[in-house]
Formats: C-alpha cells, structure tokens, sequence
C-alpha cells in the first residue's frame, strides 16, 4: 500500500500549516481532574513529554496525589478512533498521530514488583519471564535468597546519610608511595592547581603544597572566591564545599594529602595542572535524594519491629538421609538411550563417560556398547564405575562424550569434511572414532544430594582444541538451552538408599579428619622430612603453575604437607594437586589443615579460583583471601573473576556472593560487573547464570538501574547507525561520492531527535565517572575498515570546552583486545610498584555485547604511518624516513618540552617493547603503533596475541620479536648518532622491566589460565599460556633469563629493515600517496 498524502491540515506532519515548526499544543487531562495545555516539541519521545508534564503539573494543585511518574501511562484516541494505551514510551508522539492532540494520564495496571521486573528484563536483555519458566528449584531458590539480601541492602542505604553514600558510592581514588623526582616536577616545591567554581566561569591558579588535604584546599579556594567575588559567602561556609575532579565525577575528600590522591598524582608524573571544582554540598545531596526517590519507589522502608520468624520445620520422616560416606557399593549410571545423534548411516555409535574432580580423572572411564541406528540410539546398558559411592568428591562430575566408531579411510583430497577431521583420534588400529557431541553433569545437586533417577541432558556439539581421551572436563555442566536439535543423552542415576544420600555437612568432615588423626601412630609433623627431602620440595614448589607433578612428587608433597604449610604456605595449589580426592579420608584431612593454612596474598589466590581447584571449601577460603583485595585491585582483575564463574557449578556461591556484594558497595566495581555480565548474556552456556546474577545486581542497585539503562539504550541507537551505513557502502564502496552521501546520512541520523535526546547526558560505559553532555555531530565520521566503526565525538557534561572520543564497534570481538589492555595496566602497576614508570597509555575498552564495544580515543595522537607520510608524498619511501617522527616532535614541543617529549617517548618505547614481546604481540605495524603529541608511544588493536603471528604464503610476516626500528632509536638519541648514554639508558629500561615482569610470572600464567574458556579465539588452551612461560623464561636463572632477551633485543634491532619493508608494503596495500 503506498504511503498516504501529507495532509497540510494534519498538525503531526512536519510542514502543517495549524502548528509552528517545532512544536505542537498538547491538552492534558490527569487523574486528579487538572487540566494542563502545553506546547512540546513535536518529535519528543511519549517519555520525554512525560517528563516535561510531571515538572508542570509540580506548579498546580493535587501534585501530591499524583504519585510516581513511572506508576503512569498515557491513552489517546488514535487515528482509527480506538482507544489506545502508550505503553511504549520511546515512541515519538508525531509517530503516534493521536487524532487530536489531547493525551489523557492515567494509572498503569500494573503494581510496583512488575514494574521493576520488567525494567530488570530489558536491562539485562533477558526477560525474568524467561528464568520464572524454567522451572528450576536451584534458580528459585537462589532468586528468592538474593531478594532477601538485595532488598535489604537497599534499606540500608535509606538509613544513611549523603556522606555514607558519597563514600560508598564514590570512594576517594588514592594511590600511595614515594615520586621519583616529585621536586623538579612542582614549582619550587609548590604544586599549582587550576580552581573550577561550580555555576561559574570563573576559574582562579592556587600554588599550594603537595600534603595540604582537601578540607585546607577548600577552605583556600573559598576564601579566593571571597576576595575576587565579595563576602557572599563567609569563611565558616567551607563545610557547605566539596572538591570534584573537574572533568569527571570524582571527589576528593578524607584526611589524606593531595599528593595522594590518584588523580592529581597522575597530573604531577604527567606535568599536567590538575583542574579541581568546589562544589556544593547541596549539589550531592540532590543526588543521594534522587536515589533515594527511586529506592523508595520500589522498597518499602526498614520498620523498627522486625517480623516474628517462622517456627522451625519438624523433620519429618521424608527429610530423613543416609551420608554418602556409608553407602560402600560401586558407582554406576545406566545409559538409557541417544535421540538426534548425528552420525552417518554406516557409522557405530558409542558412549564414554568419565568421572572426574577438576582436571583430574577419578577412575578408568566407562564405555557403552557399539549402536547402529539413524539419530536413535538405545543402549539400556550399565555402565561401572571402579569407585565406591562413599568415596566420590562433593564436586564430582560425570562427563560424556558420543561418538561415531567408523573404519579407517584413505585420506581423500576433498574437504568436505575437514571440520571433522580436526577431531578425529584414532583408538584401535582400523577404527577412527569421531566426536559427535558432549555433555557434563555434576553427580551430586546443589543441596548436596547424590543425584538419582532419570536425566535428560541436552549435549553440545562444538569441541575444545583439547580433550581428555575426548571428553571435556573443563567444559560447562549446563546443558543445551536450544533443545529443538540438540542431541539428547538419557541417563538413570540408581537409588543406594531408601533415603536421600547426601555429602555430609562441614562438621562433620572436620570430625572424620580428627577421628583418623586420633587413630594414626604417628601424627605427621613440621620438619619430618629431613634436609635432602626440604630440597626436593623447595625446588617443586618454585615451579611454574604449567609445571606437572609426577605422582612421587604428590606423594612426597601429601607426606611433607605440614612443612608445606610451615614454609611454603603460597604452594597449597600444589598440595591440592597432590591430593587423592578420591579418598575421602584424605580429603577430610585436607580439609582440616586448609583451617589452619596461613592467609595468602589476594594475587596468590586466584591462582585457587582455576578449573583444577573445584572444590567448594578450598574455593571459599580463596575468596576470603580476596576480601582482603582494595577496590582499585578488584577492578583491576574483575575481567578475570567474571569468567571463573563459568567454572562454579552451582549458581549460590561464595564468589558470586562476593562480587555482589563489592559491587553494590562500590559504583564502578558495579558497572564494570554489570557489563562484563550484560556482554555474555547471549551464549547460551552462562546465559542463565549472568541473567540471575545480574538481576541480584540491580536489586541491590536500584538507583543505578536508570544509569545503566540510558547507556544500553544509547548503544542501541549507535548499532542502528553503524548498521545503516554497512548498507549505503556495501555496493559503492570505492565510490567517493557514494561515500560522502552515507556519512551525510550518519550525520543526518546522530540529529535526529529521537537520536539525539537518546544518545545525550549519559555516563559513559568506558569510565563511569565520565558524564557525556551530547554529540558533537560535526566532528563524528566512521571509519574505513570492514565493520565501518563510528568514531563519535562527546561534549563532557562537567567541563565545558572538553570533548571526548570514542570509536564504537559493531561486528568485532573486543574481548581479547579488553584482555590485553587489562594486562598491560597491570604491567604498568608492577612497574610502578618497582619504581619504575614506563609511560604506558592502556586506553579504554569495553565488549559490550556479541561482537559490539566501545574503544576510548587517545587524544592529540597520530599513528606512525601518518606522521611519515605527511614528511613524504610516496608511501613506498615514507617507511623509510627516518627524521619524521623526530621532525613531528619537534614540532608539536620546544625547548625543555621535546627534552620531556624524547624522554617520554624513550620510556613508553621500553615498555611497550617488553610487554609486545612477553605476551607475544603481533601483526604490528605503523597504522596501529600511535604517538602523542607529548611522546608517549603506544600500541593498539591486539587481534593476534601469544605468538600467533600473521603469515602469507605460509612464511611468517613479522620476523622481529618486537618492533624497534632505526626512525625510534633516532628518537631516543635525540637525533645524534653516536648518543650511546641515551641508547643504553633505554636498553637499561628494557632489561629492568623484563625482569621485574619475570618476578610476577606466576601470576600471567595464572591470569591467562582463567580466561581459558572466554571463547577467545587465541586462548583455547594451556599450549596457548606456553608462550608465556617461554618469553618470560620461567624456570631458568635470571643470568640466563637476560642473557635470551638481550639476543632478542639485538635480534630486534639487527632485522629492524624487515619491519620498515612489511611497513612499505603495509602503506603502498592501503593505497597511501
């Protein structure tokens, strides 16, 4: 049907001649009997013109009666004379049509619990109906506990006062420890600070010391503002102030000197002038208010008479149990039948299931009898086990793998198949067995119970790069949501008992290992193990994490496991190794040493939370050992501990009660948990699991639920774009012309107001204290490669004149460029730690959904290849220039700022040289290696890590370790060629952070260990962390350690022409002239 005329009588058409151009009069009609007539712009969202209504309607009579804002909705008499409810308020109203301009308000059905549910499901992407429909007693239980928590979380904060908030919302950024050279960077041991007035333009320069404290900044910045301002405000008002960070929302306060907080800090390494604003306290206190308006909204308040508890439960006989430890008869699961298999006509079919404990495999696996069938398979067969029930672990779990028995073929030259092959393993001579799909289940359930009856279990059908005689231990326990075409495995678990068999409680572990210490001759004591034996374990213990242990160096481990926890308290992942956990003797007994096993490091910890540790109580003293974590630590391995909780096989745990908990108590641990969670929730394997854990989030986090809201919805609006100009340049994309018409629409779009008011006054999801004012339209463009980034330029809210970059992805996976960000702040801080500050820019990124995210831009930066071209108008001869990149510093600083600029540039070069070439950085070259205008050099786009270089023909592109061409060190030696002092200053810088990254090996390995199942294309498995361990040279001396990196070192230097010619073929492949 073609789109009917514009009427020039129909006041929602754009040209309508009974409006004025904007705008449309609007009669309102509300449920207290007000009448209200309003002007509203005419492409305002229905919630936007309910917003303007509210402010209105808080002039006149009865407002008080009204209630909450989001407890109504608008009706209106539509175009085809029906009543209609606008319950989708994003709508534009010119979209509506109403076919007169009158909007009636009145109440939504319904109550205030639907409301928030349905606000939680759009948030998180994910419908609570979904998780209500599951039917799922574990998911039921574990909603109904975080509610309880959650709610009362929320009434804590009612009871607080704005400082309790201000301090748990927005804690202090503080960052101890000695400045090398703090003197030559003050004026005259004075530290300069630009003071911002809040309301006001005006700005006044203070010279103050670096220790005075905040509350003595304030009250000198009130009495300048006197002076120049007139007494407006006396000096005893200085309590009514606050110090913000002027560019973001960061507060300093506290009793600590101002040298110590992270962000003036920063300025002063930096030699930048911090820029503070006084604000005041009223201004925080509408804030906390604001928030308490929405908790109240939801929450009813705390009351001072707490309900009586509920009488406690009789036991009954059904509660009855038997302890598992008492039933002494053999494991054994029956293989009922296979439906779906998806194997080939000709092919056998059988089933392998494995017991296992972590890694570990607790007894010889089991196989089902061979089946011939279509996608039917029954078996009704038995399959045994070589381990007593008694004996089974707590977090035992079963895995199978289906597979189809085939003859062996000659290889053919068609590829059909290849993706099978990749699988195939051959198990007997003449047979090929390939892998058909998996599953796991967990032998006990989330009560402790031992599993029994019957399971349906829906299997996966993608394989990891490593099995374990093909089956895949590490994988979820979860089984296939998309049941439709999943195979499906039927199982029976057999009843041991007439009662339930359950694990025993923790009491009564602790009471078994007693018992056998009570009954063992000899109790094993500190220092049992003689000095040859001390050696031997010394010598095991300072071994990587990768390092496997023969089973004689478990058994020494286990049988010196008190000198273990006397003298190498850090090596109890060791020890774990070393125990026979399928013995519960001796499982009891580990338990009872892990009660008085000195606390370990929080670094040292989460080397526990890896696959190979499953075991709930040693997990639980992991977590306790995190507690101690600040929050700035726990930001810093947050990505980490998000993806070991796809190792927790139950959805109530210790860790995920603990990373809610942080995060309610700390904004920023909140919003980065959130988004870490919100950009997984599409695979299926953790899709229930982050769902509830996010809904628990924003239980106990109302008031961040609108925040985070406006940010999902501005990256909608930005996918919408991108989409669109993937369509305009998918056919005419050499096309100049074609080109400038699909950015003029881009630009277009971003004004539209349904754009514009979507995307404006948002926090920005790359740092949370950011607040976005709107888009500077005229300066955003998109990019040139595949996926057509946008590159989107902000107005910061909270400084005017200040713009921010960020470039938005649509169609990339930002994870493992997330991953290696977070590893490289992480070089940075153990550097610092060591006093030594390389310079490195580890800018901003966040995945924030299925191959979508944002990247901060660097600002007053350029890549290499542009610096060279803009000194040469051939792109072949511009790699080779080797004064641009001096020239171009040389330009942008003078005098005492290019001595500042080489310097930088020497220190960022050092760290980035190292940090490249330990974690195995590749497809370098000029378009992703950047400088700033002040020197700092820095790297971006890290789509190929760990060693895994870029080849062509099969001959590997980058033969250099790390990138360090003859145009750098020209640099470095601030253009003289004989500057051997400078040149050997920076080599200095390379060595000295090489070793201080082998110090902390351990914990890279043990950091890329627990990515391991994120899905990363270049981290599958523990072949990939290898890399690491070689580059760092773990396990050799120090000496030989340098002595390999300092042949790499001259190796870089010596191949340095391979990188300039790759770089010349580089510019002249990207059509550069």
């Amino acid at each position: 049907m073609p789109p009917a005329m514009t009427d020039i009588l129909d006041i929602w058409a754009a040209d309508s001649q009974l409006s004025n151009e904007d705008y449309v009069t609007v009669d309102f009609l509300l449920p207290t009997g007000i009448y209200i007539q309003m002007e509203v712009p005419r492409e305002a969202t229905i919630q936007h013109i309910k917003l303007l209504l509210w402010k209105q309607a808080s002039t006149y009579p009865l407002f008080a009666f009204l209630g909450e804002m989001e407890s109504h909705m608008f009706e209106c008499v539509n175009q085809s004379a029906v009543h209609e409810a606008l319950e989708d308020e994003t709508r534009r109203l010119c979209d509506v049509r109403p076919f007169l301009p009158v909007l009636k308000l009145v109440p939504r059905n319904c109550g205030r619990a639907e409301r928030l549910n349905s606000k939680i499901g759009t948030l998180i992407g994910k419908g609570l109906h979904e998780l209500d429909a599951l039917q799922d007693q574990e998911v039921k239980d574990f909603r109904v506990k975080m509610f309880r928590i959650s709610e009362e979380k929320m009434q804590r904060v009612q009871m607080m006062t704005w400082m309790e908030w201000l301090q748990s919302c927005f804690s202090p950024q503080l960052e101890n420890g000695v400045i090398d050279g703090l003197q030559e960077k003050l004026f005259d041991g004075a530290l300069k600070v630009i003071m911002h007035f809040d309301q006001s333009q005006d700005t006044a320069s203070l010279m103050v010391s670096p220790t005075i404290t905040p509350r003595e900044l304030t009250e000198q910045a009130v009495r300048k503002w006197i002076t120049t301002h007139g007494p407006e405000e006396d000096e005893s008002s200085c309590g009514e102030f606050l110090l913000r960070v002027s560019n973001k929302l960061e507060f300093l306060y506290g009793e600590h000197p101002l040298i110590h907080y992270k962000y003036v800090r920063a300025c002063v390494i930096g030699k930048d002038t911090p820029h503070l604003t006084l604000v005041h306290c009223g201004m925080v206190q509408a804030m906390f208010e604001k928030e308490l308006s929405a908790i109240g909204a939801v929450v009813n308040r705390k009351t001072s008479n707490p309900p009586l508890p509920l009488p406690p439960k009789r036991r009954g006989p059904s509660q009855m149990h038997t302890c598992v430890w008492d039933a002494q008869t053999q494991f054994k699961i029956v293989l009922v039948k296979g439906s779906k298999v998806n194997a080939e006509e000709t092919a056998k079919v059988q089933v392998r299931a494995g017991l296992f404990h972590g890694t570990e495999l607790l007894c010889k696996p089991s196989v089902s009898t061979e089946s011939s069938g279509r996608s039917e398979h029954v078996w009704n067969h038995t399959l045994d086990f070589d381990i007593a029930v008694c004996d089974l672990p707590r977090m035992a779990r079963l895995c199978f793998a289906i597979y189809a028995v085939m003859d062996k073929v000659k290889k053919q030259k068609s590829t059909k198949n290849a993706h099978i092959n990749k699988y195939q393993t051959i198990r007997k001579a003449g047979k090929v067995h390939y892998p058909i799909a998996w599953v796991n289940t967990m032998v006990f359930d989330y009560r402790g119970h031992l599993k029994t009856g019957d399971n349906i279990l829906h299997c996966w059908s993608s394989f990891p790069d490593e099995l374990e005689e093909m089956l895949n231990p590490i994988g979820t326990v979860r089984t296939n949501p998309y049941t439709e075409n999943a195979t499906a495995l039927h199982i029976y678990f057999p009843e041991y008992s007439s009662c339930p068999v359950v694990f025993p409680p923790f009491d009564k572990i602790l009471e078994k290992a007693a018992e056998i210490a009570r009954s063992s001759d000899c109790l094993p004591m500190v220092g049992r193990g003689g000095k040859k034996f001390h050696i031997e374990l010394k010598e095991i213990m300072e071994r990587d994490p990768l390092s496997q242990l023969c089973e004689n160096e478990k058994d020494l481990i286990w049988t010196l496991r008190y000198d273990c926890r006397e003298n190498f308290p850090q090596s109890l992942p060791k020890l774990l190794l070393s125990v026979k956990w399928s013995k519960h003797e001796d499982m009891a007994q580990l338990q009872a040493l892990l009660q008085i096993w000195p606390k370990l490091s929080p670094r040292d910890a989460l080397e526990l939370l890896d696959f190979n540790y499953p075991d709930q109580y040693v997990r639980e003293y992991a977590v306790r050992c995190l507690k101690d974590m600040s929050d700035d630590e726990l930001s810093q391995y947050l990505l980490q501990l998000v993806q070991v909780l796809r190792y927790e096989p139950y959805y109530d745990c210790a860790l995920t009660r603990f990373l809610l908990e942080r995060a309610q108590t700390n904004r920023k641990i909140g919003h980065f948990l959130f988004w870490h969670l919100r950009s997984e929730i599409h695979m299926p394997a953790v899709s229930v699991q982050f769902s509830l854990i996010l809904e628990a989030y924003c239980r106990g986090s109302i008031p961040h639920i609108e925040v985070l809201k406006k940010q999902v919805e501005a990256l909608s609006k930005l996918k919408a774009v991108n989409e669109l100009i993937k369509l305009g340049t998918i056919k005419n994309a050499r096309k100049t012309k074609e080109a400038m018409l699909t950015k003029e629409a881009m630009l277009t779009c971003l004004r539209q107001t349904g754009f514009t008011e979507t995307l404006s006054d948002l926090h920005s999801p790359l740092n949370p204290s950011v607040v976005l004012s709107g888009i500077n339209v005229e300066k955003c463009r998109y990019m040139d490669s595949k996926m057509k980034p946008l590159w989107i330029v902000y107005n910061n809210k909270l400084l005017g004149g200040d713009t921010l970059g960020i470039i938005f992805k649509n169609g990339d996976d930002l994870r493992q460029d997330m991953l290696t960000l977070q590893i490289l702040r992480l070089m940075d801080l153990l550097w610092k730690e060591a006093n030594l500050d390389l310079r490195i820019v580890p800018y901003g990124c966040l995945a924030t959904g299925d191959r979508s995210g944002l990247i901060e831009v660097v600002s007053a930066a350029e890549t290499i290849a542009n610096i060279q071209l803009t000194s040469s108008n051939v792109a072949a001869a511009a790699a080779f220039n080797k004064d641009a990149l001096l020239n171009w510093l040389k330009e942008k600083n003078s005098g005492d700022a290019l001595d500042r600029a080489i310097e930088e540039f020497t220190l960022s070069c050092a760290g980035y040289c190292v940090a490249t070439y330990v974690l195995g950085i590749g497809d370098r070259h000029s378009d992703n290696i950047m400088v700033r205008s002040t020197g700092q050099l820095f790297h971006i786009d890290f789509g190929h890590i760990l060693g895994n270089f870029k080849s062509k023909f099969g001959i590997k592109r980058e033969r250099v370790p790390f990138i360090l061409t003859h145009d750098f060190i020209h640099v470095i030696q601030q253009g003289k060629t004989g500057n051997t002092e400078k040149f050997g200053n920076f080599r200095q810088y390379c060595e000295d952070a090489y070793l201080i990254l082998r110090r902390n090996g351990n914990l890279f390995i043990t950091l890329f260990a627990l990515m391991l199942t994120a899905g990363l294309p270049e981290l599958t498995s523990v072949k990939d962390i290898q890399y690491l361990k070689d580059s760092l040279a773990l396990g050799k001396t120090d000496e030989e350690a340098l002595k390999q990196f300092r042949q790499k070192f001259d190796e870089a230097l010596r191949e340095s022409w391979t990188t300039k010619v790759n770089w010349m073929a580089h510019n002249v492949a990207h059509n550069r002239s």
